[in-house]
């Protein structure tokens, strides 16, 4: 008997362990139920309190506009080949075959020189020994495809001009935050309409480039627009807090030289240690040992902490990011991105 009953104690221990196993798995699984929302702001009711969008989605409004853009961007790509489409069809010389009217009607005349791939090369800072055949290769077909697409859009450009095509899509919006100024540094008209918020980090190679279209938007707009830094040194840049605070010192030291000092940073961004910025101090005009003192009592140290934690709470994640007139532009974006925000803005 008791031979016999030792399989059928297992098997019935081995039964009830499934059992407990399979409810313990049901149970650890969080509970959802997809119901109709009681308003359109509504995302859902947890233990009774309903959570609204705006709780749910604060701090990745930056991640949601990213998707949201990709989407819209897959939509209108797909528009603009259904249209290239209609329009060679509709061609007197389209002869039935799509990829041989673009090469022998819309893109006939593109050609990509030596002294093009070379230029390319060159302003991306491509070393010449770096530059062998294969390389040369790619970088002419990537000329090629964007040359190509330019001769498309002028086409269709052409084709549309007395009849534009009506777009129902419509395009993301971007987030927008209430981000206070304060006394901040700004170059531009005091009172502008626009106001651009920049969170930078002196050592950030992305922000030296944000820099240069600041002062490239500076030269294009003048007092039209206001440009106010913020301080946002990344945790892993080892000398970025105390440019930061460097570059402040230098302006309660004497007024207008944050911006020299601003310059002298992002123009050698390899000297950020303690020599570096007090020869840069220095060069400025600004007294040695005043300045040092300054760094080493960490007399900034708050107000750029103050920065930081100011950032961080309007989504501030990465550097540089930007806010024109509370749009966020995440990131060392084109030129025409900025200045079709800021037109816009202007028009209000």
């Amino acid at each position: 008997m008791k031979l016999r009953s030792k399989p059928m104690a297992f098997a019935l221990l081995a039964v009830t362990l499934i059992g407990l196993s399979c409810t313990k798995e049901v149970d650890s699984k969080p509970q959802f139920i997809f119901k109709p929302a009681p308003n359109e702001n509504a995302a859902a009711k947890v233990n009774g309190e309903v959570v609204t969008y705006d709780t749910l989605l604060n701090g990745v409004e930056s991640e949601l506009y990213e998707a949201e853009m990709k989407v819209y961007e897959l939509k209108m790509n797909a528009l603009r080949g259904m249209v290239l489409k209609k329009y060679m069809e509709a061609d007197p010389a389209y002869k039935g075959d799509n990829d041989k009217f673009l090469q022998e009607v819309i893109a006939k005349d593109i050609k990509v020189s030596d002294k093009e791939v070379m230029k390319f090369a060159k302003d991306r800072k491509i070393p010449e020994t770096n530059l062998n055949d294969e390389l040369k290769s790619r970088i002419k077909d990537f000329l090629k495809k964007e040359k190509t697409q330019g001769a498309i859009d002028s086409w269709l450009g052409m084709k549309t001009k007395s009849s534009p095509i009506e777009v129902y899509i419509k395009e993301p919006k971007r987030p927008v935050k209430n981000v206070e100024v304060g006394d901040a540094p700004f170059m531009g008209g005091a009172d502008a309409k626009v106001t651009i918020v920049e969170f930078s980090d002196f050592q950030c190679p992305f922000c030296k480039k944000g820099a240069d279209l600041m002062t490239e938007l500076k030269s294009a707009y003048g007092k039209k627009i206001k440009v106010a830094f913020k301080h946002f040194p990344l945790p892993f840049h080892n000398h970025a807090k105390k440019a930061a605070e460097a570059a402040m010192c230098a302006e309660s030291m004497k007024k207008g030289t944050f911006w020299k000092m601003h310059d002298k940073m992002f123009a050698d961004q390899s000297g950020l240690a303690m020599d570096g910025l007090v020869a840069k101090a220095k060069s400025i005009g600004l007294s040695e040992d005043d300045f040092k003192k300054c760094l080493n009592e960490g007399k900034f140290s708050m107000a750029v902490q103050k920065d930081i934690e100011q950032g961080k709470s309007i989504g501030v994640k990465s550097t540089p990011t930007f806010f024109v007139n509370g749009q966020l532009v995440n990131g060392a974006q084109p030129m025409e991105v900025f200045k079709k925000i800021i037109d816009q803005e202007l028009k209000k």
